[in-house]
């Protein structure tokens, strides 16, 4: 049943048939989230207008990371069980996660040079996600490095599995140090401390982004996929 999700030929089907799809529903979800967080959510009385970097900084923050985290779990598949897909994955969704990243970082300065003073600070979340964002640089550099393809297919993954650790110091960085950043304020699902009013244009906007991530992987892996079949032709 899930056997799309680690095998090249059942997975290019699948995203093939479901692409179209995919990409109309990412193009709806993003009007509307873009029209909802921009246009009718309010202004935060402190922040202002400034606010609303939030709905793009947040998701792009939280797909930085998944991405890296689903780079992790398809590198252990094809190091441990040499599931050739998990290569053909990382190389294909690294991009797309430098991409949030980015967005995470440049976001994130834009809204902290009102609110700090300064576009940036060497804090330990900031400092911990611009390292993540050099490991996908890396990873990508090292994954067309090398005439030898499985070769520098295997050394970018087990760089991809080194660098999964600065996962939990990005999470944790708020609580293990005294950091500009604040706290999580919409994970704490009992009670998050983030009015309702900006709550649900960013649920929106997070499942916009998601549905557009799915989109970009549809996208990229097949066309990984596509590479790799005129590879072994020649």
């Amino acid at each position: 049943m899930f056997s799309f999700l680690y095998n090249p030929g059942k997975f290019f089907i699948a995203a093939e048939k479901s692409h179209n799809y995919i990409k109309m529903t990412a193009i709806y979800l993003m009007i509307i989230g873009i029209l909802y967080a921009l246009v009718f959510s309010p202004d935060d009385y402190q922040q202002g207008f400034t606010v609303k970097i939030m709905f793009i900084h947040v998701p792009a923050a939280w797909l930085a990371m998944f991405t890296y985290a689903l780079m992790t779990i398809y590198g252990i598949l094809a190091l441990s069980f040499k599931i050739t897909f998990g290569y053909i994955f990382i190389k294909a969704v690294a991009p797309i996660g430098l991409i949030f990243t980015l967005m995470c970082l440049i976001t994130g300065s834009i809204w902290g040079k009102p609110m700090w003073g300064t576009w940036w600070v060497w804090d330990a979340r900031l400092t911990s996600v611009l390292i993540l964002g050099i490991f996908y640089i890396i990873i990508m550099i090292l994954n067309r490095s090398f005439d030898d393809i499985e070769n520098g297919e295997k050394i970018s993954t087990i760089f991809v599995l080194l660098g999964s650790i600065n996962l939990p110091i990005i999470k944790f960085s708020v609580d293990w140090w005294n950091t500009l950043h604040q706290p999580a304020s919409i994970s704490k699902l009992a009670s998050p401390s983030i009015e309702i009013s900006l709550l649900l244009p960013l649920i929106v906007m997070t499942i916009a982004f998601k549905v557009l991530f799915l989109f970009l992987i549809s996208l990229r892996v097949r066309a990984e996929i596509n590479i790799r079949k005129q590879i072994l032709k020649e």
